[in-house]
């Protein structure tokens, strides 16, 4: 069954689906004539409603009861039911001549009867193919393989059964033909389709559809008795079962029994062939003779016709008979005229039972699940469509189904609800009442034409009622005068439809006669008749367009005019239809009536009547309809008046007025073509019962013309009125139709006003003109213009929602019109066909915005738009009550630019340009918009930002780091930060820590600080500035003393920190009084020589001394006074002459020293000068301290040793001159030659290396002036060795009062409540390691100098832990080495922050009130660190 065949059917394609809106479907002929163009190029489409319209269901269930009609599916398929009535003919000769026909068998299947005899008699008949030998070629045709000898088959199976029936219908003597069959021939069993007609339709309806009520003609149609049909074989198979033929088997068929004609001479007959034997003692048997010998001998071989009890000899008949033929015998005259009776017109049977609605679908739903052996549900409606229409044609299968078609609505109950009716309907549903879609309203609502139709007919007016099951199936059909037709499917499963469009009609019914040309011959009409259907594949093949639809529940199918359509039922469903008529459907309507006159088929209604009731109804009609009306009549009456003209000429003189319209439409039937009369028609006294339309005016009778009588419904004189009538109304609306097309289409300059359309849709309603597409094409173009003078009056009073919404939130932007609004509604107001005031006005706005937009785009285009051509441009957009999409974009590029402009003035003023600054700048930067200028912009902000507080903060900790930086790595780092232009408040207190850091070197250059020498006798060093001047002044003969110099700066520069530099300064003093005591030593050693003196080299010049000579006091050298009198170095009364060598620089007194260190102090960097110059000043105080030693211990008194000379010849002379030798002598006051002992030595050494002025250095130096030589000792006595031990071991002891000028020993403690952990420092154990380099000669003396260099290294220390023990007054003195003693408010204290805890005076230390309470201070001597204390 599922099995794929070649022939498998083929679905044809979809019709078109349309699904409508609420609105499109208000009004069904509207929406019908809308989708008209595109559906009815398929002639069926399906409509889905919304999926809200949900009709309730209205039938009556309970008391709809109905008589199916009985469909056997092979018989419905025009091809099929040819091959059938064919093979009936043949069984019913061979059953005529007592033989049964059985069907052949080749090559395993049932041979086509029907097919071979077609392709024999068309290639020439038996005996051309035969002659030809075409056998194979038939084969062939019939798609036999070839090679398989069946050719000589099919002539067998041809000449044995098919060829005596060929030669008896061409009408040869073939008297009596034998049939031999075959055992596996199959037994055919004839359809009988003769005797199942249709039956007449229920008269259920007062006025059913005329088509259906007609009765059949005359003998078309026979009947059988009660005891026909029990004799008769039961060919009908049992509703619902599905009945396969039955394998060939050798059973004898009784052959169907034949009902005959009556005939004058009619005797009963005996069917037994012996009776005619027994006859021949009976005296009237000599009355039967042969009728072809005309003897009436040897009655024993005598046979007697069952039809007309002819009597014919055995022998005379032709071929003779051997033996008496068994069952019913029909004589040449008798089977001739059986089988040339002419096919009666088939129909279908009603079947024998009464269904409810209830037991036919239970018998549906189990006919198709058992037929397809799975629920009803699950069964594709693919496969059954394949399986029908394999079904409908085979005629091995037998397939009956039944189907209840043409039930009338009117007695059990529309499915749809109706007003009055038995359905209660709720008040939700009460809207399905008066739908148009409710098919009971459909064909009667105002725009139908079938509304003027009065009667109620049953179909057409009146809804039916279809119940279908699985394969009952609706044939080819068109509706009653080519109306429409509409389906609606109430529930249940899919019905399937075929489709053919309106103008493929001609074609459909020209294929269906060139194939079944036989079903025509007896029914000309076959397809008004609902009887007859074709494949859809085979109409397709031959050019016929077809299109197909699956009908599911809650759907409509429309059929439009003249369009074939049939189906099936895919399984149990409830579906209702009726017809309706729409104004474009007039045409189509009069030419079917004249189709129908040709046909002799009678009308359902009369055209002619409908139109003159509509005629009659003029002034209230719809105007559309009346033009409609007045075509159709004009066309209409130029008909009639020809025709009465025409029966005029005739001789018909004799004329009445009939009411036809008065009449039922059976009594006003032409007699010819069966057409329903209206306007006229003409009857004749010889025949009262009878007329006959104009049209067969000569087919009425015999009489002449002047018999008959023209009955007439109208005068022409009345109907042209009725015509003009309806003429006005038509014009009227269209003039109408005129004027509006006019304004619609008119041109630019010739547009009319706003009122005027509002004046046509005014009369348009007055007028009660339809709703056409031109009205509502003026109602849509008429309210279009007002809206569009609103909103332009709007637009132009910038009144159009400018309001923020309540409670909204949104801008007005959002309520405004768009550009491309403005502009699409400009050109609407172009497009329009009339013209408003407003329209110059807004294309004045337009042009404006326009302008606007290029103004945009060319800023928006400039990659740095100025802020204030952007603000004009947002000014200028405020009269522009439009949305411009460039205004977000404008506002944008101003804060952009906006932004621009301040990142760029605060960049033109780097001084203002801080931190803060930047990062406000880049908060407001980062809201922006993203654009390219704004990018870097950014980019350069947050570089900059970067920068500067990476560099504020490098700058704050070159600040706050200890050991502090030297000036060359700040000044690198100035260097860096002089590129960054910002406000650097850290770069700025740097660069002015640089400043004063440079401020004090320049002022310590003025001062001449200079730091100890490498080695002794160097020139002078007295300034950076005059350094380079001394190089090439003294290159030549002091190039060792420059490079030691610059080793010792070097070195300084390399420190790290202030203790390093500290014990590299404290190792070059060391050095540098080792060498210049090495120096005085040999000098002295020269001097005191015995020798000639002219081998000594003296001075500067290296010459021998002569005559008055100098003695420098330090290096114990002599000079002659002309060699270094343009140095400005005459000796000084009282005071120690120093060669030019020895004397580095003015030595500032101590006073203008101390506070450049105490300024140092408030400078955070690190300089190697300040480092020399604290140096300087511990080297100070510690001689200061040795010297108030030597003085307290009386070491001054004893201090020469002996008073040598260095020539003992040398005259006498003042004390102020001493004489070496005869040769020089020196003319001021010195000290003698090794006249100090190493001790005092060493102390004047120091003395006068030290680089500031003091008052201790003149006293000392006065001191050993004036000693005499009696009181020089070669060695201190022991009470001053003992008092100089212990005082170096007591470095808690105290310092004579007269040294507090500036260098006091016990400091003061502050008042500020500060108290930090204490430490002593180490620096004098370290540097009396690196002081451990003993002389030689006097190893005593250096170890002396050793402890005493310990003892007196720290002196901070020493006064630190007198602080710690003194009394309370001892409190009162301040910790500085250089203290001021201020008084009165200068007198402000500051502790130190680091390990000694000591407390200095503010101004002492160079410290301001803010500083000292916000900071921490730590004085010099914890800025070393703790190793360099040890």
């Amino acid at each position: 069954m599922t099995q794929s065949r070649p022939n498998e059917f083929i679905a044809p394609p979809e019709c078109p689906v349309f699904e409508p809106t609420w609105e499109e479907f208000a009004d069904p002929f509207a929406y019908i004539n809308k989708i008209r163009p595109i559906a009815e190029k398929t002639g069926i489409c399906k409509v889905r409603p919304p999926k809200e319209w949900q009709p309730p269901f209205a039938c009556d269930v309970d008391r709809l009861h109905f008589t199916p009609r009985i469909q056997r599916l092979n018989e419905l398929e025009a091809q099929t039911r040819v091959k059938l009535n064919f093979l009936d003919q043949i069984a019913k000769f061979w059953e005529l001549q007592g033989c049964t026909l059985k069907i052949p068998h080749v090559e395993r299947k049932n041979l086509d009867l029907y097919q071979l005899n077609k392709l024999v008699n068309d290639d020439g008949g038996f005996d051309a193919v035969c002659r030809d030998r075409r056998w194979s070629k038939i084969a062939l045709k019939m798609g036999f393989a070839p090679g398989k000898a069946i050719g000589s088959h099919l002539r067998s199976h041809y000449e044995r059964i098919l060829y005596p029936y060929n030669l008896f219908q061409t009408g040869a003597n073939l008297l009596k033909p034998t049939l031999t069959n075959d055992t596996k021939d199959t037994d055919y069993i004839p359809h009988d389709l003769p005797q199942r007609q249709s039956v007449q339709p229920l008269e259920t309806c007062s006025i059913a559809r005329r088509a259906k009520r007609m009765r059949a003609e005359g003998g078309c149609m026979k009947t059988e008795t009660a005891e026909d049909c029990e004799n008769r074989p039961n060919l009908r198979r049992r509703m619902g079962s599905y009945v396969a033929k039955p394998e060939p088997q050798l059973v004898l068929v009784k052959p169907v029994e034949v009902k005959l004609e009556p005939t004058e001479h009619e005797d009963p007959i005996t069917s037994d062939k012996e009776s005619v034997f027994s006859k021949k003692n009976d005296p009237a048997v000599d009355q039967y003779m042969c009728l072809v010998c005309g003897s009436g001998s040897e009655e024993d071989r005598l046979l007697l016709c069952d039809g007309c009890d002819d009597s014919y000899h055995t022998f005379c008949l032709i071929p003779p008979l051997h033996d008496v033929p068994k069952g019913d015998w029909r004589c040449p005259k008798c089977l001739a005229q059986e089988c040339g009776k002419p096919q009666v017109a088939f129909g279908f049977e009603q079947a024998g039972r009464d269904y409810s609605l209830r037991t036919f679908g239970d018998m549906a739903d189990s006919f198709k699940s058992d037929y397809f052996n799975m629920p009803v549900h699950m069964v594709p409606t693919e496969l059954v469509e394949k399986e029908f229409w394999r079904l409908v044609s085979t005629i091995e299968e037998d397939v009956t189904v039944e189907y209840g078609a043409d039930i009338a609505s009117k007695e059990f109950g529309s499915g749809f609800p109706i007003r009055g009716g038995r359905f209660q309907v709720s008040p939700e549903d009460e809207d399905y009442l008066s739908s148009g879609w409710n098919l009971n309203n459909m064909p009667v609502i105002d725009s139908s034409v079938l509304t003027h139709v009065t009667a109620d007919i049953c179909g057409m007016k009146l809804p039916w009622l279809y119940v279908g099951m699985c394969f009952s199936s609706f044939c080819w059909h068109i509706e009653d005068h080519w109306s429409y037709s509409i389906n609606y499917l109430h529930w249940g499963e899919p019905k399937t439809w075929y489709g053919v469009p309106g103008y493929a009609a001609e074609k459909l019914e020209g294929v269906m006669k060139k194939l079944a040309p036989e079903l025509f011959e007896s029914q000309p009409d076959l397809l008004h008749q609902l009887v007859t259907i074709m494949n859809p594949n085979t109409l397709m093949n031959h050019g016929v367009p077809i299109y197909r639809t699956n009908q599911c529940a809650g759907e409509f199918v429309i059929t439009f005019p003249r369009a074939y359509h049939s189906g099936f039922n895919q399984g149990f469903n409830f579906a209702e239809a009726v017809n309706f008529c729409t104004m474009d459907w007039m045409p189509m309507g009069r030419m079917c009536v004249d189709h129908y006159r040709h046909l002799d088929r009678y009308c359902v209604f009369s055209h002619d009547e409908m139109v003159c009731k509509m005629a009659s109804k003029a002034d209230t009609m719809d105007v559309a309809l009346a033009s409609a009306v007045q075509r159709d009549m004009t066309v209409m009456l130029q008909e009639e008046d020809k025709l009465r003209d025409k029966v005029s000429k005739m001789g018909v003189q004799q004329s009445q007025q009939v009411e036809y319209d008065l009449l039922p439409d059976e009594e006003r039937q032409c007699s010819r073509c069966r057409t329903t009369c209206y306007l006229s028609a003409l009857t004749c006294p010889c025949n009262p019962g009878q007329l006959v339309c104009l049209h067969h005016a000569q087919d009425l009778c015999s009489c002449p013309p002047n018999n008959l009588t023209l009955n007439f419904r109208f005068t022409m004189a009345e109907l042209y009125p009725m015509m003009e009538a309806v003429t006005l109304r038509a014009e009227s609306y269209t003039g109408w139709v005129s004027h509006v097309t006019n304004i619609l289409e008119a041109k630019q300059d010739k547009k009319s006003s706003l009122e005027v359309l509002r004046s046509l849709v005014e009369d348009a309603e007055v007028k009660q003109f339809p709703q056409s597409d031109l009205l509502r094409q003026l109602c849509a173009v008429t309210v279009d213009a007002e809206k569009c003078a609103v909103v332009a009056q709007q637009l132009l009073n910038g009144k159009r929602q400018t309001r923020f919404r309540s409670g909204g939130g949104k801008s007005q932007s959002q309520n405004l019109l768009t550009v491309e609004e403005l502009r699409s509604f400009v050109r609407q107001l172009h497009k329009l066909p009339c013209s408003i005031r407003q329209a110059p006005l807004l294309k004045d706005l337009l042009t404006r915005v326009d302008d606007f937009q290029q103004r945009s785009e060319r800023l928006l285009s400039d990659e740095a738009p100025r802020p204030a051509e952007l603000q004009s441009l947002l000014d200028v957009s405020l009269s522009l009550d439009v949305e411009l999409p460039q205004l977000s974009l404008l506002r944008e590029r101003l804060e952009q630019a906006r932004w621009l402009e301040v990142v760029q003035g605060a960049s033109s003023q780097p001084h203002s340009l801080c931190l803060d600054t930047m990062r406000r700048l880049i908060d407001q930067g980062v809201g922006l918009a993203s654009h390219a200028l704004v990018e870097r912009a950014m980019a350069r902000l947050q570089e900059l930002l970067t920068m500067s507080e990476h560099w504020e903060e490098r700058a704050l900790s070159l600040m706050e780091t200890r050991p502090c930086h030297c000036v060359e790595t700040l000044e690198a780092a100035l260097q860096e930060v002089a590129s960054i232009p910002a406000y650097l408040p850290n770069c700025l207190l740097l660069k002015d820590t640089v400043d004063q850091a440079k401020d004090w070197l320049q002022e310590a250059d003025t001062l001449q600080v200079l730091c100890p020498r490498c080695e002794a006798g160097t020139g002078s060093q007295k300034s950076k500035s005059k350094r380079a001047k001394d190089v090439a002044q003294f290159n030549k003969r002091s190039g060792t003393w420059l490079d030691c110099l610059s080793d010792v700066e070097n070195a300084l520069l390399e420190s790290k920190d202030s203790a390093s530099a500290m014990a590299t300064l404290a190792e070059v003093r060391q050095k540098e009084m080792e060498s210049l005591l090495a120096l005085r030593a040999s000098n002295e050693s020269k001097l005191l020589q015995t020798g000639d003196c002219g081998a000594l080299r003296v001075c500067v010049c290296h010459n021998a001394p002569l005559g008055a000579m100098l003695q420098c006091e330090l290096c114990s050298d002599t000079f002659h006074r002309s060699c270094v009198s343009g140095s400005n170095q005459d000796p000084q009364p009282n005071h120690a002459w120093l060669c030019p060598h020895c004397r580095r620089s003015e030595k500032p007194p101590l006073d203008r020293v101390l506070p450049l260190l105490a300024s140092l102090q408030r400078i955070r960097v690190r300089l190697p000068e300040g480092d020399a110059l604290r140096f300087l000043i511990e080297r100070t105080v510690r001689w200061q301290h040795r010297m108030q030693q030597a003085s307290a211990e009386g070491v001054l008194g004893v201090s020469l040793t002996s008073h040598q000379r260095w020539g003992s010849s040398s005259p006498t002379t003042a004390p102020s001159r001493e004489t070496y030798s005869a040769s020089f002598y020196t003319d001021h006051q010195c000290i003698p030659l090794q006249g100090l002992s190493p001790e005092l030595e060493e102390l004047m050494v120091e003395g006068f290396l030290l680089q500031v002025t003091l008052p201790e250095t003149q006293q000392l130096y006065m001191s050993l002036s004036r000693l005499d030589s009696h009181n020089l000792t070669d060695s201190p006595s022991p009470q001053h060795s003992t008092e100089q031990d212990q005082h170096q071991h007591n470095p808690q002891g105290g310092s004579p009062p007269h040294i507090q000028n500036g260098v006091a020993c016990l400091k003061k403690e502050a008042v500020n409540g500060k108290r930090t952990k204490r430490c002593m420092e180490k620096e004098g154990s370290e540097r009396k390691d690196k002081a451990k380099k003993p002389r030689k000669k006097k190893p005593k003396v250096n170890k002396e100098r050793s402890q005493e260099a310990k003892g007196t290294c720290s002196p901070t220390a020493t006064h630190s832990d007198l602080s710690l023990s003194d009394s309370d007054e001892d409190f009162t003195l301040c910790a500085a080495q250089w203290c001021r003693e201020p008084e009165g408010k200068q007198v402000n204290w500051v502790q130190c922050d680091g390990s000694c805890q000591q407390w200095f005076h503010q101004i002492c230390v160079g410290v301001s009130a803010e500083q000292a309470e916000k900071e921490d201070y730590i004085c010099i001597s914890c800025t070393q660190p703790d190793h360099t204390r040890e």
